[in-house]
C-alpha cells in the first residue's frame, strides 16, 4: 500500500476531544499534493495518528453548511 502524503493547511477547529486525546477537527488538507479540501475526521496527538474521516470540496462544504442551517433551525 502507498504512503499517504498530506499537509494541514489551515486548522480551522476541534469539534471534541476523547479521553485518550484524541480530536474529532475540521482541516484544510492537502492529499498527495492535490489541491486542499476540507477534512473532517479523528486525530490522534500532534496529529501523528488519524482515524477515517471525510473530504469535502469548497461547494460541498457549502452545501452541507446549508443542510446543517436547516437541522438547527428546526431544533
Amino acid at each position: 500500500m502507498a504512503d499517504i502524503k498530506y499537509e494541514i493547511q489551515e486548522e480551522i477547529g476541534v469539534l471534541s476531544e476523547s479521553s485518550k486525546g484524541w480530536t474529532k477537527e475540521l482541516n484544510l488538507i492537502a492529499w498527495n499534493g492535490g489541491s486542499p479540501k476540507y477534512d473532517l475526521r479523528d486525530w490522534g496527538p500532534d496529529h501523528e495518528k488519524m482515524g477515517k474521516g471525510i473530504t469535502l470540496t469548497k461547494e460541498e462544504a457549502k452545501a452541507l453548511y446549508q443542510i446543517l442551517s436547516k437541522v438547527v433551525e428546526n431544533e
